[in-house]
């Protein structure tokens, strides 16, 4: 027997999150460990989960299974939303106008910005000295 499941793919500064939907007893795995082991500050996991909420789904309904690397916390926290959210509307397309109006469905676009040369950092000039 196979296991069905809906796949997305979420992704945040440098950070990837690859999250499998599958129906279940409201379990949640990251990096094969519980959700509250691997995101541990307060108000993350559901951050998180807010797509289940605005699409009117129970969170014990379903078993949610998280591939998560790169990045730091806060961005591998909404690169998770955001793979939900995708996962989600594979399951049920109707559900793409509520997650749209969320804001669940657009990717952050800002990144680090290069560091240019002449410069100390991305922006940052040498401490200008005028003797």
């Amino acid at each position: 027997m196979t296991v069905q499941y809906f796949e997305g793919i979420g992704r945040r500064k440098e950070s990837s999150a690859r999250v499998r939907l599958m129906s279940g007893t409201g379990k949640i795995t990251v990096n094969n460990k519980t959700g509250e082991e691997y995101f541990t500050r307060m108000g993350d996991l559901e951050l998180i989960l807010l797509p289940l909420l605005a699409a009117g789904q129970e969170r014990s309904q379903y078993d949610v299974s998280v591939l998560v690397n790169g990045g730091g916390v806060t961005g591998q926290t909404f690169s998770c939303q955001l793979g939900l959210a995708r996962a989600l509307t594979k399951m049920n397309a109707e559900l793409v106008p509520t997650m749209r109006k969320g804001g669940f469905l657009t990717r952050d676009p800002r990144v680090k910005e290069r560091k240019k040369p002449g410069l100390k950092r991305a922006r940052k000039a040498p401490t200008y000295t005028k003797r």
